[in-house]
């Protein structure tokens, strides 16, 4: 992959907590503790076929390395790492689902210029191991968005907590902050497994269509 050269700094983020309407819409919807900084983990979960194919083709990029379930701390020169990385992926790629693109639903790869949320996702977390940032505070996370359909965000844990990296905004917002339904995402002590963040005994399909409709 070729190497991306980012250039000015930029301001810090300013990170707010969530409402407290939308922390009752993400514990109706979830099961999660909204009032924590951090999401819940309810055990193992199966990985996305998307991963596992990926893993396959890019066997380095899903081996575990560094440290295990790193929380980075949030320095200023942190915060400006994530509005750089998500505002420069967010404006390089086109959002094309992989039909459209590979006539198949679904196809997680490094985006040339167009891809679907995964591939979003895969770029910036890459971009900042690149930056020096831990693979095990780089989380891919599968979710169901506001419209009920199928998306991919990536999560950064962080000392101040978990902090989503969206496609289809600009700003860096805690977990709680989203209006998401959070289905399942990629342990913190090994890339190639997956852990589950719906609470037992709710019923949460899997589903996770690659047209996200995002922009």
């Amino acid at each position: 992959m070729k190497q991306i050269i980012l250039g000015t700094a930029i301001l810090a983020m300013g990170i707010v907590s969530a409402t407290t309407a939308e922390a009752e819409f993400t514990t109706r919807t979830t099961g999660q503790e909204a009032h924590s900084p951090f999401m819940r983990v309810y055990g193992r979960s199966l990985p996305p076929i998307g991963h596992v194919v990926f893993c396959n083709q890019f066997p380095t990029e899903c081996k575990q390395s560094g440290p295990k379930r790193v929380q980075v701390p949030l320095t200023s020169e942190k915060e400006a790492d994530l509005r750089v990385i998500n505002d420069l992926v967010n404006r390089m790629v086109r959002p094309v689902s992989d039909m459209d693109l590979y006539g198949r639903i679904e196809n997680w790869t490094y985006p040339n210029g167009a891809g679907d949320c995964e591939d979003y996702v895969l770029l910036k977390q890459r971009l900042l191991i690149d930056r020096g940032w831990p693979a095990s505070s780089l989380l891919i996370t599968v979710l169901r968005d506001e419209n009920d359909e199928g998306h991919a965000v990536l999560t950064v844990r962080t000392s101040m907590g978990d902090f989503l990296l969206d496609n289809k905004r600009a700003d860096i917002r805690a977990w709680n902050q989203a209006p998401y339904t959070f289905i399942k995402r990629q342990s913190d002590s090994n890339p190639k497994n997956w852990v589950s963040l719906s609470s037992p005994g709710r019923s949460v399909a899997a589903k996770h269509t690659a047209d996200t409709g995002a922009n």
